[in-house]
């Protein structure tokens, strides 16, 4: 129970459907407690709050140290690399489908529930992890590394619901969090600004911004703080089109940015990724497939070149934009979410 409307309903339909229910409130960061954007306190007296209405227990435990080391640790390395990592898909993986789980079976728990909208269906004695039913709010791209031994032990209740709907349920139970605004931010950083957030763990490095063919047209402050396709930031004005990111050059400590939103650095016709999951076993070579690159984009045909190992390649019929280095890309089977792996 993180405080938010959906685990709050999540736990009052488990309630109401006879299971002995029990919240959870996870704390997984602690470097910034007093900080006008850490919610962490607040978000543990709405948890407490709606549990109090529901009428279940609530346990408050501290995964700082495990997120530090499995998740945090990660995200910094990517971003000195220069990749633009997605952490909340790590988060799942790692904290929220690991190290809650493995807490709440050391209590006695049979399974764990979360808010997130997704849905799961057993088939032939396996668990097919589909989309959430409100195509608006799917979160099935950041739970696609799950495994078989982990969806056996959870259950999404708000999976088939409209948004609205859970909502209504909340209002309608007397939830003192029914129309708490939902978090947008990276799951540990929250709503605090980004650039200013990464530069306290990592060193600004300033070099050339250049244009593909070697033009210097102005000063970037670290490859780290952009990322492929960013047009907000940059700091570049003038005549003709916005400019946008389209290349980091590590070994040469440059961003190269070009000028239109559709400008050909920016699109791809294939991708390759490494550390593949496979929910159910990897596709087949030569398969069509549709895929999403970002979470918030939408899904795009495309065909299994190669997979093999940890690894994969795609090809797509039509250019997509700023495929970027670091993200996942999610492959999906109609509704079904199929696995991924993170773009290189």
């Amino acid at each position: 129970m993180s405080g938010g409307v959906d685990s709050s309903v999540a736990a009052l339909l488990l309630k109401r459907a006879g299971h002995e229910v029990v919240g959870l409130f996870m704390k997984n960061w602690e470097d910034d407690d007093d900080d006008e954007y850490c919610s962490t306190r607040q978000d543990l007296i709405d948890a407490a709050a709606a549990a109090d209405v529901i009428g279940v227990e609530l346990e408050a435990v501290n995964f700082a140290v495990e997120y530090r080391e499995r998740v945090f640790a990660s995200f910094l390395t990517e971003y000195a690399a220069g990749r633009t990592p997605n952490p909340d898909v790590l988060c799942n993986a790692e904290i929220k489908f690991k190290a809650f789980l493995d807490h709440a079976l050391r209590l006695g728990a049979t399974r764990i529930a979360t808010g997130h909208y997704a849905q799961l269906r057993e088939r032939d004695g396996k668990v097919e992890l589909l989309r959430g039913a409100d195509g608006g709010k799917d979160q099935s791209y950041f739970l696609h590394r799950l495994t078989q031994a982990q969806l056996a032990r959870v259950l999404f209740p708000v999976g088939q619901l409209m948004k609205a709907e859970v909502r209504r349920i909340a209002q309608q139970a007397g939830l003192p969090n029914h129309a708490k605004k939902d978090s947008t931010g990276i799951c540990f950083i929250g709503e605090r600004p980004f650039r200013e957030f990464l530069n306290r763990y990592l060193p600004k490095t300033p070099g050339p911004m250049v244009t593909p063919d070697g033009r210097r047209v102005g000063e970037h402050i670290g490859l780290a703080f952009y990322t492929i396709g960013q047009r907000k930031g940059i700091g570049l004005g003038g005549a003709g089109e916005p400019w946008y990111v389209a290349q980091k050059r590590m070994d040469a400590n440059e961003l190269v940015v070009v000028q239109g939103h559709d400008h050909p650095l920016l699109m791809r016709l294939s991708l390759q990724g490494l550390g593949a999951s496979w929910v159910l076993g990897a596709p087949a070579p030569g398969s069509t497939r549709t895929a999403k690159t970002r979470y918030r984009q939408a899904d795009a045909d495309c065909t299994v070149a190669r997979v093999g190992g940890d690894e994969i390649a795609v090809d797509f019929p039509l250019p997509q934009r700023a495929v970027t280095p670091g993200q996942s890309v999610v492959l999906y089977d109609g509704e079904v979410c199929l696995g991924g792996a993170v773009i290189v």
